[in-house]
């Protein structure tokens, strides 16, 4: 497959990454405004999570200046598009249009009607489109899901999923509600997803929180409310700027014991209801990697990806601005009706 990277900042850095490990994938072409970056040097591009930037090799690589450039190229297959959430819906419109089959960085677009007409574009173009919702394929998120789908735990009573991190200095588009969504939509958006991955589509969402973009803080706790689960809870956001380190977790409580797992040095473990506890050994996988391979794979056999449908994260789209429209009517209980 013949792919495109769209956008060479933080995450388009993070993709090109795992490309390059991935066989069945071809670095066709990049695409930046930034000449230092068309020449592989990313070595000044910074993130929340991963390792310093580096130079990369972009040697029979094609470099354009423009998206349109890239669009035109009858030898690309795919793009893989990593620019501000506010370019996701009319660059991936484009593309689709264009005969490309699409990955899209999270999140899917500003809003949930932006969202609804990529995917009807995709109908229209018989064309692959896929949200680059990364946690459903990191290990200890998937082993909770498969435990959780399985139903040897019983039913699930509580969820309590937190991210968190300091208010990014590397992406001042980021801090523009206009280009980003703010710092609780661009960041939430995994654990929304997430929930909607486990549970579905909850039937109401009530939030409390503060928002200072200006002085880095955007944080929310969340209620995703279900009719026969108990308090699924989604929280976190930015925390001031530089310093404060990056975290994720997640504890799910059900009848036969909690999952539970943090970054921040606690493997996935299970504490079961009979007082016992089991360290959980996920594999050595790279997500970004193991959602690229997945993507490219569906593009390649033309089959929708239904590990990670681009209905869901239209869902966790609708669902977060929700969140947001209930913190700013301090924490009304909304009716999701997605």
């Amino acid at each position: 497959m013949r792919i495109a990277v769209l956008g060479l900042g933080f995450m388009g850095s993070t993709h090109l990454k795992a490309l390059r490990h991935i066989p069945s994938a071809t670095l066709a072409a990049v695409v930046s405004a930034d000449e230092k970056k068309l020449t592989g040097d990313l070595s000044d591009i910074q993130g929340n999570l991963g390792g310093p930037g580096e130079k990369l090799d972009f040697s029979g690589v094609a470099k354009y200046r423009t998206i349109e450039e890239a669009l035109r190229d009858p030898t690309i297959e795919a793009v893989d598009i990593c620019l501000p959430t506010a370019m996701h819906a009319p660059v991936a419109t484009e593309a689709l249009r264009a005969g490309k089959h699409v990955l899209v960085e999270k999140p899917m677009a500003l809003n949930g009607e932006a969202c609804d007409a990529m995917i009807a574009e995709a109908k229209r173009a018989g064309r692959v489109l896929m949200v680059a919702q990364v946690l459903r394929f990191f290990p200890d998120y998937e082993m909770a899901r498969d435990i959780l789908q399985s139903r040897r735990l019983g039913a699930v009573r509580s969820a309590f999923l937190r991210r968190r991190c300091a208010a990014p200095s590397w992406s001042k588009w980021l801090h523009d509600e206009v280009q980003s969504g703010g710092g609780v939509f661009d960041l939430l958006i995994h654990d929304v997803d997430f929930a909607i991955h486990l549970f579905g589509r909850p039937t109401a969402v009530s939030a409390l929180g503060h928002e200072n973009m200006a002085g880095g803080i955007d944080y929310i706790v969340a209620q995703l409310h279900y009719p026969e689960i108990g308090p699924v809870t989604v929280t976190g956001g930015w925390h001031h700027p530089k310093s404060y380190p990056f975290s994720m977790e997640f504890t799910i409580v059900s009848d036969g014991g909690t999952l539970e797992y943090n970054s921040a040095g606690r493997p996935l473990a299970l504490y079961g209801a009979n007082g016992e506890s089991e360290a959980l050994a996920t594999a050595e996988v790279d997500g970004y990697q193991a959602e690229l391979e997945y993507f490219i794979g569906c593009a390649a056999d033309g089959r929708q990806p239904g590990k990670c449908p681009a209905a869901e994260s239209a869902a966790a789209v609708g669902i977060t601005r929700l969140m947001i429209e209930s913190r700013a009517r301090y924490g009304e209980k909304i009716v999701c009706t997605l």
